[in-house]
């Protein structure tokens, strides 16, 4: 180990967090200092992050990478043209690491690279925010929790509707009691996907890291047709990937509850087959002291829809019942429908009778500009990384009972673990490949 340098052990083996543990914190800025960033994941939530914070008087985008080359001119250009400068371009992010005057990186990768990345980052002193979901999985999760608190970082999660003012008020208003008791509350995640292509394995394309890709996840032979939101290698699946927003918000709608006790779920792929294998349609009940959350989840409904641009930033409603991404939270004396990323809220007295409305704009800017607050300030986000892992982590138990035959699971919040299905545990983290291995100790 000790012929290595610091560069090459990290380009060599990622299971040892002593090394990194030992580096600096971010330099020290002052009130009127540009944050520098780094950005790991050039899609298109990646870029989109990219540009938002290029475009930012008070930051500069430093790096740009991504395994793939092909992802970077579209990338590089809407990042020069927002703050006029060019930045670097990588394929492996862990060399913008070694840069001290990086002070945040954006991980808007797979899902299996969130916990990875962003632990290597919280070890460098980076600060992070990470897209949604936070990890792949239970244990994941709670890595990057204990990373985040040991290394002192800001972790930001990608929930931006949490910042949304719209939504504090709806919280505001249920937690005055103007619902009564609130005993259930519905999520729904329903929609059209397209089936995946079944296609034969192939190379690897030019200018493409497959095996940094890959990472600590499996290598598969490539295959030009695989989506990876749609295979448990690399992803929590396509609903849990998207309807976390709304289970989120459920949460804070009522408080921010914490772990359910148990969690019921039906899950199989009905429609969407043809090289998946994670399900097309999940129906879910999430067991809590005193409230029950379900969850109605399909990639197969056309006619439900996501709530359209023009709406979420405008004084207009969602079609409720046919709006894809809505919540209902029911109480004892009223109703509320609640739409995610703008579609606003309207609620209704115990005789069905419209009430309260509230319309709402998306929280991208203010969620960006409360990272960037807590940057300087060290203060904990609004999504912080432990609120990003409660509200996954039901996603991650209904996705375990689908894969033990959709038993119902009882789960202990103290050793995050189940105490009725032993079979169940072993779906708690995931098998890492040599020199790309979480540790025990971040």
């Amino acid at each position: 180990m000790d012929t290595l340098n610091r560069r090459a052990f990290l380009r060599s083996s990622l299971g040892v967090a002593g090394t990194l543990a030992l580096w600096p914190p971010a330099r020290a800025r002052g009130a009127n200092d540009k944050i520098v960033v780094g950005v790991m994941g050039l899609g298109g939530r990646g870029t989109y992050l990219a540009e938002k914070f290029a475009e930012r008087s008070d930051a500069e985008v430093a790096y740009l990478c991504d395994p793939n080359t092909r992802r970077f001119a579209r990338a590089r250009e809407a990042v020069e043209e927002a703050q006029d400068r060019p930045p670097k371009m990588l394929q492996d992010f862990r060399k913008m690491l070694d840069d001290k005057s990086v002070d945040v990186i954006i991980n808007a990768t797979p899902d299996h690279w969130h916990a990875l990345g962003s632990i290597l980052a919280c070890q460098a002193g980076k600060d992070v925010f990470v897209e949604k979901p936070l990890a792949h999985n239970i244990w994941e999760g709670r890595k990057m929790v204990e990373a985040a608190r040991k290394h002192q970082r800001v972790v930001q999660v990608g929930m931006q509707s949490r910042s949304a003012p719209y939504v504090q008020k709806a919280r505001d208003y249920i937690l005055a009691g103007k619902l009564g008791e609130v005993y259930l509350v519905r999520v729904y995640n329903m929609m059209q996907h397209p089936k995946q292509a079944d296609t034969p394995d192939g190379p690897v394309p030019d200018g493409f890291d497959y095996e940094l890709w890959c990472g600590p996840a499996p290598k598969r032979p490539y295959n030009p047709s695989r989506q990876w939101l749609n295979q448990w290698d690399y992803s929590c699946g396509p609903i849990a990937g998207d309807a976390v927003h709304q289970f989120d918000l459920a949460r804070f709608l009522t408080g921010d509850i914490p772990y359910p006790k148990a969690v019921s779920q039906t899950g199989a792929i009905r429609v969407l087959r043809g090289g998946r294998d994670m399900p097309d349609t999940q129906m879910a009940l999430f067991e809590y002291d005193n409230l029950t959350i379900t969850l109605d989840a399909t990639l197969w409904t056309p006619y439900m829809k996501k709530i359209p641009a023009g709406i979420r930033d405008s004084d207009q409603f969602p079609n409720w019942p046919f709006c894809a991404t809505k919540v209902e939270v029911l109480g004892t004396e009223g109703f509320m429908y609640f739409g995610r990323h703008g579609g606003g809220w309207q609620a209704y007295d115990r005789d069905g009778e419209l009430v309260h409305s509230e319309y709402g704009r998306q929280g991208d800017k203010e969620h960006q500009d409360n990272f960037v607050e807590c940057v300087r300030s060290r203060k904990r986000a609004t999504s912080d990384v432990e609120i990003g892992h409660l509200s996954v982590l039901p996603f991650h138990i209904a996705n375990i009972s689908y894969r033990v035959g959709n038993q119902r699971l009882e789960f202990d919040g103290a050793t995050e673990s189940f105490t009725n299905c032993d079979e169940a545990n072993q779906y708690l983290k995931r098998q890492y490949r040599p020199g790309w291995t979480i540790p025990e100790n971040v």
